[in-house]
């Protein structure tokens, strides 16, 4: 609930619950929110469908409890809206991958349990983990970045250079031997803490991605964009353009060297 105070008025909420618990246009009543949930005879995919047709920015999952709950949310953070929102239980980042990654194998949306995963990756950029510690109090843990792992072809032909069967088989069979590892052994993600909670501070642990730095950028208005280059560089050390363009003017409009080098001077 007090994370939709930070996103723009402009953008426009939808909402899909299973039971009403947010009541965020009672919260926001100035703000452009659809709520649905589904009943006896329209379903939650019935409701997703129709958000898909009322021009929403910002899709909020109440709870991913059951299995075609998440579905929902897979569906909704790939091709409806610019981000997705959601709740889930799971102790651990893992867990959490490994969770949903079942929850879609149970729905029966995937069958092939690493095509399940990469696309469970793929639509989850950060995991703010609250929890409650002994003595009530509710605070975050932690904020874990997800970084998909990029698949390269490392496959090699040179086969056809050698001059015997021996060398020729020698070759096919790194091949191979690179082609079963990828497929029975391959990582499909990493995951690095950017913020942990620690004797009652938080202390920052790791950078955000190259990536995710200029997706927040290029989704941010220009006060804000001027106050997160300013934390980037004072906190990491890392000066960022604020649009990718003027970044690749500036490495263009550095000063050449040419000639010889210079003789060292005794």
């Amino acid at each position: 609930m007090a994370m939709i105070e930070n996103i723009y008025e402009t953008m426009n909420l939808r909402i899909t619950e299973t039971a009403f618990e947010l009541h965020l246009r009672k919260i926001y009543p100035t703000r452009n929110i659809l709520s649905m949930r589904e009943t006896e005879t329209v379903s939650g995919q019935d409701c997703l469908d129709v958000q898909k047709k009322t021009d929403g920015s910002v899709n909020i999952i109440g709870e991913v409890a059951t299995d075609p709950v998440a579905s929902w949310m897979i569906q909704s953070a790939q091709v409806a809206s610019k981000f997705t929102l959601f709740t889930h239980h799971a102790k651990t980042f893992p867990d959490l991958v490994t969770a949903l990654r079942n929850s879609m194998l149970r729905a029966g949306v995937f069958k092939d349990e690493r095509t399940a995963e990469e696309q469970v990756v793929q639509v989850l950029n950060f995991d703010i983990h609250l929890i409650k510690d002994f003595r009530g109090r509710r605070y975050i843990e932690r904020v874990t970045e997800c970084i998909p792992v990029e698949q390269k072809n490392e496959y090699t032909f040179d086969h056809r250079k050698e001059k015997t069967i021996e060398g020729k088989l020698d070759k096919f069979i790194d091949n191979a031997t690179y082609y079963f590892t990828k497929t029975t052994n391959r990582e499909l993600y990493r995951y690095q803490n950017i913020l942990e909670y620690h004797d009652g501070e938080y202390v920052l642990t790791n950078r955000i991605t190259d990536h995710n730095i200029r997706e927040m950028l290029n989704n941010m208005d220009d006060a804000d964009a001027e106050d997160f280059i300013k934390f980037i560089e004072r906190n990491w050390g890392m000066k960022v353009a604020r649009y990718e363009d003027e970044e690749k003017e500036d490495s263009d409009m550095q000063p050449k060297r040419r000639g010889r080098k210079p003789l060292n001077q005794a």
